[in-house]
């Protein structure tokens, strides 16, 4: 397994990159806008295709380079369900799997830090955001924190994982780059408490100044995504015309999104499923059957069906569209 921990010094940010090998997928989690090319530049060395990239909540304290990411290697932007960011193609919720290529991540809602706050357990090690720092927790005095649901965060769900898990968090103040739940339990002075006022009362009464760069990156992780103007420059249709389009003998209708949304929100009619991350090898095996096709992506919100139409083209497909807005907005 390929596992990369980078630090960014400006905001004590730590990003993840984690792959099952040399020349396969890969998925990031918290990236930083301004590290993005390093991001990248480690992933051509290593011959790795960056499929998904993850923020486990909404940053305050630097502007997420999870955009930048998507529009440079047109991958799957991931958050939990309650993130108010427009940036987000793909939403999961607690318990949901995350998969790529022989890695799987389970989402974990953590709630308390903010209230779009969540851990991604996978194997041996959770990525813990700002909900359990090393030797400390994330503050819970903006974005709808809430010392009582952190509390509960802490408590009831990442300190039952096995005390040998490793904890790998979103920042570190104090030069330390991992831990485990084991020693979190016994040197964590805030965990420390009898009970969740004792808790609450420590964490309402920190009295810490705001993150310098709360007032741009807050507004700024939540509006990120491609907006519908922005999808319609890339040959999007209304579901309207998709209905119109679907009823030519030729017509393919594509859902890009991935078991477990299609789950939650059913294909439309006559649908065939290719996640998109599996598009280039589609495109690539059938490239000749598809070139007299009308062919028609949709997903969530539309970004994913947005990029698979710039995508087609280094195929050389014509006839090709996509549903603006996504199916989640129907």
């Amino acid at each position: 397994m390929i596992f990369r921990q980078f630090f960014d010094s400006i905001s004590s940010t730590y990003t993840y990159l984690i792959a099952s090998g040399h020349g396969r997928e890969a998925l990031i989690i918290d990236p930083v806008l301004e590290k993005t090319d390093q991001y990248i530049k480690l992933l051509n060395e290593l011959e790795l295709r960056l499929v998904k990239v993850i923020d486990t909540h909404i940053h305050a304290d630097h502007i997420s380079g999870i955009a930048e990411l998507r529009n440079k290697t047109k991958c799957i932007t991931i958050m939990g369900e309650q993130a108010p960011a427009d940036v987000v193609s793909m939403h999961v919720k607690d318990n949901e799997k995350i998969v790529i290529e022989k890695i799987n991540l389970t989402a974990l809602y953590t709630p308390g830090h903010t209230d779009d706050s969540y851990s991604f357990l996978m194997n041996d090690r959770v990525f813990t955001g700002d909900t359990l720092l090393i030797k400390g927790t994330g503050r819970t005095d903006f974005q709808n924190g809430n010392s009582y649901d952190q509390y509960n965060s802490l408590f009831d769900r990442l300190l039952k994982l096995p005390e040998d898990t490793f904890i790998y968090p979103a920042h570190d103040y104090k030069g330390e780059s991992v831990s485990t739940i084991g020693e979190e339990k016994k040197f964590n002075p805030r965990l420390q408490v009898t009970s969740v006022q004792e808790y609450a009362s420590i964490m309402d009464n920190l009295n810490l100044s705001n993150p310098k760069l709360m007032d741009i990156a807050v507004p700024a992780n939540k509006n990120l995504g491609l907006k519908i103007n922005q999808q319609k420059q890339s040959n999007g249709i209304s579901y309207d015309k998709l209905k119109t389009l679907v009823e030519k003998d030729n017509a393919m209708l594509i859902d890009l999104r991935e078991s477990s949304e299609i789950e939650k929100n059913p294909s439309i009619v006559n649908s065939i499923h290719i996640p998109y991350s599996n598009l280039p090898s589609f495109f690539a095996n059938e490239k000749e059957k598809l070139k007299n096709k009308i062919i028609i992506f949709y997903c969530a919100v539309g970004e994913r069906s947005f990029l698979a139409v710039n995508l087609s083209q280094s195929y050389k497909l014509k006839e090709v569209f996509h549903l603006v807005g996504g199916v989640n907005n129907l």
